[in-house]
């Protein structure tokens, strides 16, 4: 398999998953806005639609959007826990949390890394993900991960998108309980393996 990402975009989170599976891999990274891989690949020739993450089966199939990538990559190694059994409400659980992180949370950052954005939709944004943040820090309150005792693949992409407060200026410190399970979750060995080979740690 190949993992096409670009350090620290959401791909991270598909790059985390991986490594919690131990299964072997191969990360390509993705230079130049999606125009071509670090080993001259033309990137649009792995998908159309020039952006992370992409993951390449062995059979050569390319299976793209983060939320698809996630629960496939944790049904390859069902006893890792990455995700629950098909057909169990905690599966669909797993699926309304991947939609929310996507279009509430992942979708409101958007703002901040697109050229020509004003400084007040920014802070349309920014407001935004203040009130996402309550809820979500809300639904963590006595639990360790989003679905309760176990990591899961919603976690690493919730993971992921709350780095993104550091570079856009979002102090989480406002919301603790947020602050204290990113922590919890940068110290996982998949988390430190995956940072590292992005080049966003030592």
């Amino acid at each position: 398999m190949k993992l096409y990402f670009s350090p620290g975009a959401c791909s991270l989170a598909s790059h985390i998953a991986l490594y919690e599976t131990g299964l072997a891999f191969e990360a390509v990274k993705v230079e130049g806005r999606g125009q071509k891989t670090a080993g001259g690949e033309e990137y649009h020739k792995v998908t159309a639609k020039n952006y992370v993450p992409a993951l390449r089966m062995d059979d050569g199939e390319v299976l793209t959007e983060g939320t698809a990538i996630l629960p496939y990559i944790a049904d390859l190694k069902p006893a890792s826990g990455l995700a629950p059994a098909a057909g169990t409400l905690a599966r669909y659980r797993l699926h309304e949390w991947l939609g929310y992180i996507n279009s509430e949370v992942h979708k409101n950052f958007s703002p901040f890394f697109i050229p020509g954005v004003t400084d007040e939709q920014k802070a349309v944004a920014r407001a935004n993900l203040g009130k996402r943040f309550d809820f979500v820090q809300q639904s963590l309150d006595g639990k360790d991960f989003l679905l309760g005792d176990g990591f899961t693949v919603a976690d690493a992409y919730l993971f992921t998108v709350l780095g993104w407060c550091r570079i856009v200026g979002i102090d989480l410190g406002q919301w603790p309980t947020l602050q204290a399970y990113h922590k919890r979750i940068a110290q996982r060995p998949s988390a430190q393996a995956a940072m590292r080979a992005e080049g966003l740690i030592k």
